[in-house]
């Protein structure tokens, strides 16, 4: 995404989610991150939520994980699950979706998911 497509998604409250190379699940807007992928990304209105294991001797980071971990919701990045494309993801949160091609084939079918379906506050 350019610099400004993605100030445009944060402002709007927007996060939009795609792939990179075989091994990243990027997300931008209101949500800047990554993570490495094919994996179950847990998101909420705050962003992406780290993994467990990533966090076991912080104190702080664990009790934001709990306050946080029973309202997120999953996006599941799929690799070549899906015939034409390289990238899909599966996930129950209201979104839409948008595809990315690479030299005139379908390579990502990203999504687009507004924060505010996620709940609470950022």
């Amino acid at each position: 995404m350019l610099k400004e497509e993605e100030m445009q998604a944060k402002a709007a409250g927007l996060i939009v989610i795609f792939g990179a190379r075989d091994d990243l699940m990027e997300f931008r807007g209101f949500v800047d991150d990554e993570r490495g992928a094919p994996t179950v990304a847990l998101i909420d209105a705050k962003g992406v939520l780290p993994f467990r294991e990533d966090i076991e001797h912080d104190d702080e980071a664990l009790k934001d994980y709990f306050a946080r971990a029973p309202q997120v919701r999953a996006v599941d990045a799929l690799w070549a699950k899906e015939e034409g494309y390289s990238w899909t993801y599966r996930t129950d949160v209201p979104h839409v979706t948008f595809e990315i091609v690479d030299d005139g084939e379908p390579y990502c079918r990203s999504i687009v998911i507004d924060a505010a379906d996620l709940g609470g506050a950022a």
